[in-house]
């Protein structure tokens, strides 16, 4: 019997074992990622690993020599990643683009009016409060706050914090007349959770971050890598993205 049995599973084709991925991405894309993820296990049984990092830390980790399979980063880190041979240029894809969103808490007694410049600088002098992360979108919208002369008049009343979700949860329970700051995903994946998006910033002053994806040169699974990088080019991908945010 037990030969058998032997003889019958040295017969069958052998099953080849989920992949686990290794991913070091960004902070700005794990709305997208997070349901990329959940539907890439569910096509192909294999497993993303994913460990996110704001801009700061991205940098100091590929810096440091951490190891990954797959790094998803903005141009500045990827360009440089590409030159020095660590990712493989064939191998690497563009994601999306992704720009600031204004947000308000739900039931807020206001609406700020962003749909010019001008209405935009008198919405934030109305304001209670403004609210956003540093680093984040709050590194461009200071500089913008100060070239549009209302920085002064605004430090007083700013709340900063260090990430996006402390942005996030601070407005949710929030009161009075306050306005948030965010990427537009962030703002999208919080949604129905006390938070609602009033808009993009006006398109003159919109600031926008491009994302890409690439298989490092020492990938521990080249081969897995790279499916993966073709599978985030397929359209239910692109439509992942897309809803939640990304250009």
């Amino acid at each position: 019997m037990r030969l058998a049995a032997l003889v019958l599973a040295c017969a069958l084709p052998a099953v080849a074992a989920a992949a686990d991925i290794k991913v070091l991405s960004s902070a700005a894309l794990a709305p997208a990622l997070t349901k990329v993820a959940e539907q890439y296990r569910k096509d192909t049984k294999n497993r993303l690993r994913v460990s996110y990092a704001n801009p700061q830390q991205l940098e100091r980790r590929v810096g440091g020599g951490e190891s990954t399979d797959i790094l998803i980063a903005s141009p500045g880190l990827m360009n440089d990643q590409l030159r020095r041979n660590k990712i493989e240029p064939e191998q690497h894809v563009f994601l999306g683009r992704v720009g600031v969103g204004v947000l308000i808490r739900v039931g807020a007694a206001f609406d700020p009016d962003i749909s010019t410049l001008e209405r935009f600088k008198q919405s934030l002098l109305g304001a209670d409060s403004i609210v956003y992360a540093q680093p984040g979108p709050g590194t461009y919208l200071e500089k913008l706050f100060e070239l549009l002369g209302i920085g002064e008049q605004l430090k007083a009343k700013t709340t900063r914090y260090s990430a996006a979700s402390q942005v996030l949860e601070h407005m949710a329970g929030g009161k009075g007349m306050e306005i948030g700051f965010a990427t537009i995903p962030e703002i999208r994946q919080f949604e129905g959770k006390g938070v609602k998006l009033v808009g993009p910033l006006p398109e003159q002053i919109q600031s926008t971050t491009a994302y890409s994806a690439g298989v490092t040169t020492d990938a521990s699974d080249a081969d897995v890598a790279r499916e993966f990088i073709q599978y985030l080019q397929t359209p239910a991908v692109k439509a992942i993205f897309a809803t939640a945010g990304f250009d």
